[in-house]
């Protein structure tokens, strides 16, 4: 009788390989989702293949030992686990474009002026009308790499502005710098380039 058939591995040993499995599949499902949203075509169909063959380890394990209960315990768990990771390592790459629009009703020329400064990207201002007067509302299409490092330059030059972040799918033309985030671009990637 070898280790894999003993009582220890059977009741611990496989019950945390399923949820290992379950980690790395969900995960990969995780990014394969947001790869299709931002239209990364060619990319997406390769992490599903990979993300199914793990799954169908996985669920084959449960299924052929469908009394343990230890078996069905690792599954949920690394299904949840693999969410959390999913969206760690999606949070990390900070793949595609977002529109950020800053609402400030004073010291705005202030903050235009840092952000021209101090990032690379184009700033449209614009003037409006708020519920209490007049406004000026700020545009930026950025890299959501960047957009920590924009962020904080309001919130030290505007710490009162209004800010909301909406992710962009397409983007025509804009000023974009070479991205900070130290990942690799795929934008080569999408569409099946």
């Amino acid at each position: 009788m070898g280790f894999t058939d003993s009582a220890l591995f059977v009741s611990v040993g496989i019950p945390v390989l399923i949820a290992l499995a379950r980690v790395v599949d969900v995960s990969i499902g995780t990014i394969k989702i947001i790869f299709i949203a931002k239209g990364y075509r060619f990319i997406a169909p390769i992490l599903a293949f990979f993300e199914i063959i793990i799954w169908l380890g996985a669920i084959g394990q449960v299924m052929k030992n469908l009394d343990n209960v230890g078996n069905m315990i690792g599954y949920a768990l690394g299904f949840a686990m693999g969410n959390y990771v999913g969206m760690v390592i999606e949070n990390r790459i900070a793949l595609g474009t977002v529109v950020l629009r800053v609402i400030t009703k004073t010291g705005a020329e202030e903050l235009i002026e840092h952000l021209r400064e101090e990032t690379d990207y184009g700033v449209t201002v614009s003037p409006a009308e708020g519920s209490s007067g007049p406004v000026s509302i700020i545009f930026m299409v950025l890299k959501r790499a960047d957009l920590k490092h924009v962020i904080s330059i309001i919130k030290k030059h505007n710490p009162h502005a209004f800010y909301s972040i909406e992710d962009v799918r397409y983007v025509s033309d804009g000023v974009f710098p070479p991205s900070r985030s130290g990942f690799p671009d795929f934008k080569r990637l999408k569409k099946g380039k």
